[in-house]
């Protein structure tokens, strides 16, 4: 790995993670993957002072960056240390999928907007991560040529998973999602077992809306 934290980078990213635990406690390869990832990298410049502060930021397309306590605590309800391969529906910044790739072999991560997605690659190549891929497409379609992905992640939130993306979730795999239940978001965890998902609600939260499509 070519990129290497500063050392006021390393210490910002440790107290993040320090701070995170200590509001919702982490395991330890959640709490090493965020002091691992250089958040203010996938800010924009004027918010870099903000970087490490538990706020969402907003980023270009009127999109959002997730708080890193979100980012967290989905990582965590992911439980990625037994996945090989996950899949991320809304690569936004590239933040989460970052923190995910320090603890998963293969990420693949989706994004319909093509200035996010190009502005994606290119942070993950400064950083020299190469277990990320990056695809520009409609996130609700999935990718089905690498299924099926032992993890799913919605970082946006949706009504209804598309059955096209159960299908796509391996025997036994985990789908984190941010539900929307009439005026509140949920993130929710489900689980396949054969024909059945086992569906269990998280936590309440808030994140942009899936959109079809592509822009």
């Amino acid at each position: 790995m070519s990129y290497f934290l500063k050392n006021v980078e390393a210490q910002k990213c440790q107290r993040l993670a320090e701070e995170i635990d200590r509001v919702f406690p982490l395991k330890e390869c959640v709490k090493r993957a965020i002091a691992a990832t250089p958040r203010e990298i996938f800010v924009p410049l004027g918010f870099k002072h903000y970087a490490y502060k538990l706020d969402a930021l907003p980023i270009s397309a009127n999109q959002w960056i997730s708080s890193p306590l979100t980012v967290a605590k989905v990582t965590q309800f992911l439980e990625p240390k037994e996945a090989d391969s996950v899949l991320e529906i809304g690569c936004g910044s590239g933040y989460q999928a970052a923190v995910l790739s320090k603890i998963v072999r293969r990420v693949f991560s989706i994004e319909r907007i093509e200035k996010l997605a190009n502005e994606a690659k290119k942070r993950f190549k400064e950083l020299n991560i190469l277990n990320i891929h990056v695809r520009y497409s409609d996130g609700t379609l999935g990718w089905r040529e690498f299924a099926p992905y032992d993890r799913i992640l919605f970082s946006a939130s949706i009504k209804e998973i598309p059955k096209k993306i159960f299908d796509q979730l391996s025997e036994n795999g985990i789908l984190i999602a941010p539900i929307e239940k009439e005026d509140r978001q949920v993130i929710t965890k489900f689980i396949k077992r054969g024909s059945m998902i086992k569906k269990e609600e998280l936590d309440e939260c808030v994140f942009v809306p899936t959109k079809r499509g592509t822009i």
